[in-house]
């Protein structure tokens, strides 16, 4: 069972990563005085060098896709990110790259996700949302785009395939997917709204759901959940929620309460004192994307895709966490030398996320072994068998 199915089957929790120590990351945590978990939010600005909103003509009208870049010369990693997500899953990914490597990264918010605005966000076919890539491009370089390399991440590992088979990025000159197999895929559909419906609809606050986020093993690496949470997360309109307070992660409530026990009821007092005094601050959090609307689209993004792969002509890497699901297909094509394959074990799905250092290594060797680009920092890689 590939890490995928693990995630999809065990409700959205996959196995609590171990802690130094012996601890795991959904224990109850008892750090000592001053050595509490920091789940506070961190900004873009720390890991990306700029942001933008790209307007481009589409099919649908004009559309503005925020779009986060670093670097100045060398090839461009053009991210995908996952569905859900959003392009700041890429963003410690993207100080590890740059650190290794002479490129340049530009990471999209896709249709529907993140700070994206689109007249039709629900439009999510697999077509639509290549094109939508496609456009981006031409919109930022015009017909002389740089050499470019596709990289995504699940959802987005199966658009950059569909985008690189259509052809609609002229200097495309690799093709890299993360965690995402056809077989393996259309497998794991079958559970997805189970997954979806067994996430908390809300959270009381950002903090809140970064700290969900790491304890649920969404997302193993709390340095990346800090930064990517605010993409997947906005604010709600109204005030309250049908479900009520209880909706919003019951588990980190209990923790809060016991910590506020501790301190001698201090912490309660001080957080009625607030709410009564301000309560337009307590607006809930919820999901940018309902993702259980666009079911009608998965089986778009997934069928057929291990052929479309093996059809580029060009250098393709696969990374994934997993190699016990290859679909015949990629096993074939792995054994004829079709791809460069690489597993990154201790990984949940979000690969790039729990383990960014070794995306980048595995990335940066890559490029470095077809000559794309040329080491930086002193960075010496050592190419893999397989």
């Amino acid at each position: 069972m590939s890490a995928l199915e693990k995630h999809l089957h065990m409700g959205g929790l996959p196995p609590r990563p171990t802690m130094p120590g012996g601890l795991q990351s959904g224990s109850k945590m008892r750090m000592g005085p001053g050595r509490k978990r920091d789940f506070s939010p961190v900004p873009w600005s720390q890991y990306f060098e700029s942001m933008e909103d790209v307007v481009v003509e589409s099919e649908t009208g004009k559309a503005s896709f925020r779009v986060y870049r670093s670097g100045s010369e060398g090839p461009v990693l053009l991210l995908l990110h996952g569905g859900g997500h959003s392009a700041l899953s890429w963003a410690v990914f993207t100080t590890a790259i740059t650190s290794r490597i002479r490129c340049r990264v530009l990471a999209i918010d896709q249709r529907g996700h993140g700070e994206t605005k689109v007249r039709n966000p629900e439009e999510l076919s697999a077509e639509t949302m290549a094109r939508d890539v496609g456009n981006v491009v031409e919109a930022l370089y015009g017909d002389l785009p740089p050499p470019i390399m596709l990289i995504g991440h699940s959802m987005g590992g199966a658009i950059a395939v569909h985008t690189a088979a259509a052809n609609l990025v002229p200097s495309l000159l690799g093709l890299c997917v993360i965690d995402v197999v056809e077989g393996t895929a259309m497998d794991a559909l079958n559970s997805m709204q189970n997954f979806l419906r067994s996430r908390p609809k809300t959270f009381k606050s950002l903090e809140n759901a970064i700290e969900w986020s790491v304890k649920s093993g969404q997302i193993r690496n709390l340095e990346s959940a800090r930064v990517s949470m605010a993409g997947q997360i906005k604010q709600c309109e109204e005030a309250t929620t049908p479900e009520g307070p209880k909706a919003i992660v019951e588990g980190i409530i209990e923790e809060e309460e016991e910590d506020e026990e501790e301190n001698g009821g201090q912490s309660i007092n001080k957080r009625k004192k607030e709410d009564d005094t301000d309560t337009k601050k307590e607006r809930p959090y919820t999901w940018r994307i309902e993702l259980s609307k666009t079911e009608k689209y998965w089986e778009g993004w997934f069928r057929g895709l291990s052929n479309l792969f093996l059809s580029c002509a060009i250098p393709k890497q696969l990374l994934l966490a997993g190699v016990d699901r290859l679909d015949k297909d990629l096993t074939i094509g792995q054994m004829q030398g079709k791809f460069q394959m690489q597993v990154l074990p201790q990984c949940g799905h979000a690969v790039h996320e729990d383990a960014p250092d070794k995306v980048a290594e595995a990335v940066a060797t890559f490029l470095l072994r077809h000559r794309f680009t040329e080491s930086v920092g002193g960075f010496h890689c050592v190419f893999p068998a397989c």
